[in-house]
Formats: C-alpha cells, structure tokens, sequence
C-alpha cells in the first residue's frame, strides 16, 4: 500500500481502520470542492478517500477502475461494487459516505458488505 497520502488543503489525512483494524492512510473528503474532484488527477492515487457526505459517485475521466464501498451513518458497509472508468453509481438513500480505493484494495483489506469501517 501507498504509505503517502497526496492531501490538498480541503482534504485532511488520516487512517483507516476496517473492523478494528487499521490497514492504511485515507483521505478524508469534506468540502464540495474535495469530494466532487474525488480521485481524479491524482497520481499517484492515494491509498484510499473518504467521501462524505456522499451517496453516489463517478468514474469521469479516471482511467483506473476503483473499488467502491457505501457506508451507513455507522460506518458499517451496507454495499461494494467495483466502479469502472467512465462510469457511475446510482445513488444510495441510505449511505452516508463513500469509501473509494484502487480496484482490487479491499480483498487485502477483508472489507466487505457487513464490515464496519472508521477513520483514526
């Protein structure tokens, strides 16, 4: 995993830890201005973001697929799916934030529907 985090000045570094584990950095995505830049133009792309509030999100202009998971009020991971470049999610009601990763991160990490994930 990326241990540097690429942090702007409207997103904060922390870490994240997935059923009280912590498996690496993430950024945390609070000002419209981070989350709707998401992780494009990023390179490298961070390890992880942390979308919130955020209930659905978009693959324009990425050129790497990203595992996507949304998550409950309770940071409790309510669905995965894998987004693909150019795509979208329809939004979920019910989530609250958004976790993003590079495609094939949360097999390493154990995260799936179910798991319950916080920032440190």
């Amino acid at each position: 995993m990326n241990a540097h985090v690429q942090a702007s000045p409207s997103d904060s570094a922390r870490t994240l830890v997935v059923d009280g584990r912590a498996v690496g950095p993430v950024l945390h995505a609070r000002t419209w201005w981070a989350r709707s830049r998401g992780m494009l133009l990023r390179q490298p792309l961070p390890a992880a973001l942390w979308l919130e509030p955020c209930s659905s999100v978009h693959g324009v202009g990425m050129s790497a697929a990203l595992d996507v998971a949304f998550l409950a009020e309770d940071g409790q991971v309510i669905d995965v799916t894998v987004l693909r470049p150019w795509r979208l999610t329809s939004p979920r009601q019910d989530a609250r934030a958004v976790l993003e990763a590079p495609a094939g991160s949360f097999p390493g990490w154990g995260l799936s529907v179910g798991s319950l994930v916080r920032l440190a």
